[in-house]
């Protein structure tokens, strides 16, 4: 198959199209802006020590939709995605802890 100018579109037999359709994106679009305005409502309020969790949480969640529909991670397979995903989590988690302890500790 060949692309607008000419290029290999299939470099592999084994490659597959998924075809995302328009109201998929949509969809995903309004997630992330009711997710937006929870945690805009949630910023003006005190929630204690839930605060930065609760935002957190939804960062996450936010981030998650736009890797999977709009990157579209969601459809990579292998042994290198599988294990990026943990070392990436893992180099956040010890940045994250290494910042709170250097605060904690001054």
């Amino acid at each position: 198959m060949e692309g607008i100018f000419g290029e290999s579109v299939l470099k592999d037999r084994d490659e597959r199209f998924h075809k995302v359709t328009y109201q998929t994106y949509l969809f995903v679009w309004l997630g992330l802006l009711v997710l937006t305005g929870i945690t805009v409502s949630l910023a003006g309020r005190d929630w204690g020590f839930l605060s930065i969790g609760m935002v957190l949480g939804i960062a996450a969640i936010k981030s998650g939709l736009v890797l999977s529909y709009f990157m579209h991670l969601k459809y990579e397979t292998g042994l290198l995605f599988q294990l990026m995903i943990p070392i990436v989590l893992a180099a956040l988690t010890l940045f994250i802890g290494l910042t709170f302890t250097d605060i904690a500790f001054r």
